[in-house]
């Protein structure tokens, strides 16, 4: 992993382009915006380790932005619903934000 972004925020701080907003999600924010792929309360950004399939190569996995981060708790999961990224709900995210280091290495299987 490349990087932890959000230590300390509450749950459902809303991140656009790895930066809080200042803005709380709640569904009258979402029906506000409905097209924003909701990015929330901790963002966990990924770094490809296989030269040439996700690091330094078009499909970059840290060049394509792909995270594992929270997102609205009345989402479905096990969908593909966001833009390439691992959805967590706000709570799990927390837990798994706080046990991992920068450096640790994850590996994502179907």
């Amino acid at each position: 992993m490349r990087a932890k972004i959000g230590a300390g925020k509450p749950l459902n701080s809303v991140f656009v382009g790895r930066r809080f907003t200042g803005e709380i999600y709640t569904p009258v924010l979402a029906k506000r915006y409905p097209q924003r792929d909701w990015i929330l309360t901790r963002i966990i950004w990924l770094s490809g380790c296989e030269i040439g399939r996700n690091r330094l190569s078009c499909v970059d996995t840290m060049q394509r932005y792909i995270y594992i981060h929270g997102t609205p708790d009345s989402e479905p999961m096990g969908q593909p619903l966001s833009h390439g990224c691992v959805r967590m709900r706000n709570s799990d995210i927390v837990d798994l934000f706080e046990r991992v280091d920068v450096g640790t290495r994850v590996f994502i299987e179907e």
